[in-house]
C-alpha cells in the first residue's frame, strides 16, 4: 500500500553524501534500511531519475519519495485479550500478563501477544514486528510499548537506541541487599547453552540501576532502572552478583527459604514458578506531540501476594 508522495530538496550541507545517507537526514521518520529498499524498488527519484543508495548527491536536487508499507509480519491474528493502558493513534502501551509469550517462535506460532496486536488492528502487519518496540520474557508481567504506524515506529525505536526511554522494574532477589547500587556488567551469550545468557567480557555494554524498597529475612524487594536493554539483563546481573531473582528458572540456582519458614511460605517459594519481575513505569516522549507520556502499573496478583507473604513472615519472627 503507497502513501503520498513526499518531495524536497537536498540541501547544500548535504553534498558528496551517499544517497541513503543524505535521505536519512532529510526524512528522520523512516529508518535508513527502509529507505534504502525504497531506493532499490524505485520509489525514489531525484530529479526524475532513479539513482542506486550510494550514488553521491551534489544538494540541490528535487527528490520525490513515496514511501510504502510492506507486509513485515506473516503470523496469523488471534482474538487475545489484551490489557491496554494507554492507545491513541500512534502507539499502545499494554500491561503483559506472565506466561504471555511476546514473539511467535518455534513452539510458539500461535496465542502470542503478537497475534492478538494483529487481531487487535491488522495494519501492523506492516510494521517490523507487529509495531513492538521492546520484550519482556515470557514470564516476566507488565508495561510494553508498541508503535502503530511506520513513523512512530521508527521514531520510538531511535528513543529506545537513545536510552531516551525510561524502564523502571519491580523485583523480587535472593538475599538481603544491604543498599541500592549500580551493575555495569557485559552481557553475551552464554558459551555451552545458547538459551541463555551470561556476563562476559566480550558482551555488549550493560548497566542496571538498583534501589532497595524492601528487605525481608532472606530476600530483598528491588526497584530496577535500565540504563541498556539486554536480553534477560536484570535477571543475568542479579544472578551474576549472586542474587537471583526468586523464581527463576533459569537463573535462579538453589531455592533459597529463611530458618524457620512457616509453611504457607515454605510452599509459596516451592510452586512460584516464573520470575518475580514485573516492569512497572514506561517514561517517555510522543513521538508526534512531544507529550511526555508516564505510565504505570501495579504487579499482578501473583507478585503481591508473594509480597504479603513474605512481610507476614518478616513480621513474625521479629
Amino acid at each position: 500500500m503507497a502513501e503520498e508522495s513526499l518531495q524536497k530538496e537536498i540541501p547544500l550541507d548535504l553534498s558528496g553524501q551517499r544517497l541513503d545517507q543524505a535521505l536519512a537526514r532529510m526524512f528522520p521518520e523512516y529508518s535508513r534500511s527502509r529507505l534504502q529498499s525504497w531506493i532499490k524498488l524505485g520509489l525514489v527519484t531525484v530529479d526524475e531519475r532513479e539513482m542506486r543508495p550510494r550514488d553521491p548527491v551534489t544538494g540541490g536536487e528535487r527528490v520525490v519519495l513515496t514511501p510504502q508499507a510492506e507486509v513485515s509480519v506473516t503470523s496469523k491474528p488471534e482474538p487475545i485479550a489484551l490489557d491496554i493502558v494507554f492507545e491513541d493513534d500512534e502507539l499502545l502501551i499494554i500491561n503483559k500478563p506472565a506466561g504471555l509469550v511476546v514473539h511467535p517462535g518455534a513452539g510458539n506460532t500461535r496465542g502470542t501477544l503478537m497475534n492478538g496486536l494483529l487481531h487487535h488492528q491488522s495494519s501492523l502487519e506492516e510494521l517490523p514486528r507487529a509495531g513492538i518496540i521492546h520484550r519482556l520474557d515470557k514470564d516476566t508481567s507488565g508495561l510494553l510499548l508498541v508503535g502503530k504506524t511506520l513513523e512512530s515506529h521508527t521514531a520510538l525505536t531511535r528513543a529506545l537506541a537513545d536510552r531516551d526511554i525510561s524502564r523502571h522494574y519491580l523485583a523480587v532477589c535472593s538475599g538481603v541487599l544491604t543498599g541500592g547500587g549500580k551493575i555495569d556488567a557485559p552481557i553475551g551469550r552464554h558459551p555451552v547453552d545458547r538459551r541463555k545468557m551470561t556476563v562476559r567480557e566480550d558482551g555488549k555494554p550493560a548497566v542496571s540501576h538498583y534501589r532497595v524498597i524492601e528487605r525481608f529475612r532472606a530476600h530483598t524487594y528491588i526497584s530496577v532502572q535500565l540504563e541498556t536493554g539486554r536480553t534477560h539483563q536484570i535477571r543475568v546481573h542479579f544472578a551474576h552478583r549472586r542474587n537471583p531473582l526468586l523464581g527463576d528458572q533459569a537463573y535462579g540456582g538453589r531455592l533459597q527459604r529463611p530458618a524457620g519458614a512457616s509453611e504457607e511460605l515454605v510452599e509459596l517459594l516451592r510452586t512460584f514458578r516464573r520470575q518475580a519481575l514485573h516492569a512497572t513505569r514506561l517514561t517517555f516522549l510522543h513521538p508526534q506531540t512531544g507529550a511526555e507520556i508516564d505510565q504505570q502499573c501495579a504487579p499482578p496478583d501473583d507478585f503481591a501476594r508473594l509480597l504479603e507473604t513474605l512481610r507476614r513472615d518478616a513480621g513474625e519472627k521479629e
